[in-house]
């Protein structure tokens, strides 16, 4: 479900007081639709892998795990889909998994070390009728790929955007990054935040656990004063330059 100014307002009522990776607890909005729904309609994917890209916190690592469920639960004989880091890539572990998975999430791709083993398993996957889940801060095109043969398959690859966070998706992250803390501050304190935040997911996420601390601090409720402090601490300590 696409968010709009009616349903972000109604979701913040209503948001559940849990953290969880699960499909359902996913925000979903215009910045991210196209990730979800490929997500979404695995086994039925345009390519035997896909890459989705975006910054730090923009919910790579959700989508994964949602991507995981959906295998277990599609599957006849469900299985952990195994997740792998880039820069940790080993062929032996991946053919031997590849003997009781035929899917595999790789997680890092900017932070590749190894690509001729990653050209391996590409071949391996995409010939033996396997699908990988590539997740990545940037397109696979626009990857410093040395290796030609691994350089023209990246290229080829379907890769989906997870684009800057709007006003409705930003509030409603920040609801659930405080209610995963137990706090449910006012409409004036998210609107503030809203009009003063840098606006990415990382950011969101260290602001309010700034906030948080600060709070606990001073055991007080949080206020729109509080989030000017946190502001301020993370601009101080130049923190905040790090989560555009």
């Amino acid at each position: 479900m696409i968010l709009n100014n009616q349903t972000s307002r109604q979701f913040i009522l209503d948001f559940p007081h849990r953290e969880s990776l699960g499909r359902e607890d996913f925000l979903v909005a215009e910045c991210n639709a196209e990730a979800v729904s490929l997500i979404d309609c695995w086994p039925n994917w345009p390519y035997f892998g896909i890459c989705i890209y975006g910054p730090e916190g923009c919910g790579k690592t959700h989508l994964a795990n949602v991507f995981a469920t959906n295998v277990a639960r599609l599957t006849e004989h469900p299985y952990k889909v195994p997740v792998v880091r880039a820069e940790q890539l080993d062929m032996a572990y991946i053919r031997k998994s590849f003997e009781e998975h035929k899917c595999l999430i790789i997680e890092n791709l900017e932070k590749l070390t190894t690509q001729e083993t990653l050209f391996h398993i590409y071949n391996l996957y995409r010939d033996e009728g396997g699908n990988i889940l590539f997740t990545s801060s940037t397109a696979p095109a626009r990857l410093n790929i040395t290796l030609p043969d691994l350089r023209s398959r990246l290229n080829i690859l379907p890769a989906i955007e997870i684009k800057t966070p709007d006003n409705d998706l930003l509030s409603a992250l920040l609801v659930k990054l405080f209610d995963d803390r137990q706090i449910t501050p006012s409409p004036e304190v998210i609107n503030y935040m809203l009009n003063n935040m840098q606006r990415s997911f990382s950011y969101a996420r260290k602001l309010v656990e700034e906030i948080d601390n600060i709070s606990l601090e001073r055991k007080h409720a949080v206020t729109i004063n509080i989030v000017k402090k946190a502001i301020a601490s993370l601009a101080s300590t130049a923190q905040g330059n790090l989560f555009y």
